[in-house]
């Protein structure tokens, strides 16, 4: 039993080497635990600092990409290094490492297939007044949308079965929590949550640029990432809402009509009209689009076969820079660098 814990780190030089130090090595009912860091884009010498400080290797994207990319970045590379659980955990040391036993136990116990380190938010002293109500509010949101028992949806400390991490693909580019959630529910993986503490904060967030921008940025994510996998329901909702308006547009222009005032309220009938016409529209946009979802779904069960297919003949150091812990830089084909 193999376990990879990857930390995506942008310019987390300082907080760096605490992670890694406090990640635990030693795991019952674990043979062997790799630390893998992403450096995604980092101008503080975070690879340097995280291969000095023990990570097993150390992957790095030239620019910034942003988190969600180098969560599916650390993903895809822990897979091919043969990982039977995946942990994803923060570089400024939010999430207590020693909790990693408690976060893999039900996936070692063939419970879930993906467990969250629920941050408790509601006794959670770093999580206060408005920020705190949002996030509760976001996490029974993205219940409803999963139709999962998620307690904390915005939690970055996370495990992954290696089956729930082959089906898993993120296309956002903001985040990957809400995301792979949707996409969980989708698949019908097992969820779990395991309570947890959090460490003090050593620093603002980077993921919001303010609490407007969070939530804008985090409800376009949730509507387009449920469109991509409900269209049909998103697309039949809405025309719905246009059909109704447009019903009751031409009820009300029939009960003027009935006592004899029909001909002031023609707007009416013409509004309601066209309200109807783009309901019909709008349902077809659905209905085509739900073709398109089915497609998606064969498309998504090849590429879990064709990523199973590759694992099994690739080794990991192909097609990628890194470090090795103690070790000189290696390049492309694995030798070092003079």
């Amino acid at each position: 039993m193999r376990l990879v814990v990857q930390v995506p780190a942008y310019n987390e030089a300082k907080t760096l080497p605490e992670v890694i130090r406090t990640i635990p090595r030693q795991i019952p009912g674990v043979d062997e635990v790799l630390v893998l860091v992403i450096d995604d884009g980092s101008t503080d010498g975070t690879a340097a600092v995280a291969a000095a400080a023990g990570a097993d290797f150390v992957l790095r994207h030239p620019a910034n990409r942003g988190l969600a990319a180098a969560f599916q970045t650390g993903l895809d590379f822990a897979l091919r290094l043969g990982a039977d659980i995946i942990v994803n955990t923060d570089g400024d040391n939010q999430y207590p490492q020693a909790e990693i036993p408690r976060l893999i136990e039900p996936i070692l116990q063939r419970r879930a297939d993906i467990v969250i380190g629920d941050r408790q938010v509601k006794i959670n002293p770093n999580f206060r007044g408005l920020r705190r109500l949002l996030q509760q509010l976001g996490s029974r949101i993205v219940s409803s949308l999963s139709r999962l028992p998620v307690a904390d949806a915005p939690s970055g400390f996370r495990a992954y079965s290696r089956e729930a991490a082959l089906r898993l693909q993120v296309v956002s580019r903001y985040s990957y929590t809400l995301e792979t959630l949707i996409q969980a529910g989708h698949h019908r993986l097992a969820v779990e949550s395991v309570p947890i503490l959090t460490n003090p904060p050593t620093r603002p967030s980077r993921l919001m640029r303010g609490l407007a921008d969070y939530l804008v940025q985090s409800g376009l994510t949730l509507i387009r990432v449920y469109a991509m996998h409900e269209p049909f329901k998103v697309f039949g909702i809405a025309a719905a809402v246009l059909a109704a308006v447009g019903l009751v547009g031409i009820g009300r222009f029939l009960y003027f009509f009935t006592i004899g005032q029909g001909g002031g309220h023609i707007q009416s009938l013409i509004l309601s009209g066209v309200l109807l016409v783009i309901a019909f529209q709008v349902g077809l946009v659905g209905l085509a689009a739900d073709l398109i979802a089915a497609n998606r779904r064969l498309l998504e069960e090849a590429l879990f076969r064709l990523k199973v297919l590759e694992l099994e003949k690739r080794p990991p150091e192909e097609d990628a820079l890194l470090w090795s812990a103690g070790r000189q830089p290696l390049t492309k084909d694995g030798q070092g660098e003079a």
